[in-house]
């Protein structure tokens, strides 16, 4: 009977183990970028007062 190769297989889960983390990143990137699609960005607010933002800065006149 043939032995077993457990340095093969260990370095096969490794390999499934980093696969499988590097598609969750991915996944997870992807859900981010949706969001930030979908929410609209913060800067979008062009006629937002900018002393509104910094009470502390006077207003021109």
């Amino acid at each position: 009977m043939a032995t077993p190769n457990y340095g093969y297989e260990k370095r096969q889960k490794e390999l499934a183990k980093k696969k499988k983390k590097e598609e969750k990143l991915k996944h997870k990137a992807e859900r981010k970028v949706g969001e930030g699609a979908e929410e609209g960005a913060p800067d979008d607010n062009a006629d937002t007062d900018p002393t509104a933002l910094n009470p502390d800065t006077p207003a021109q006149p």
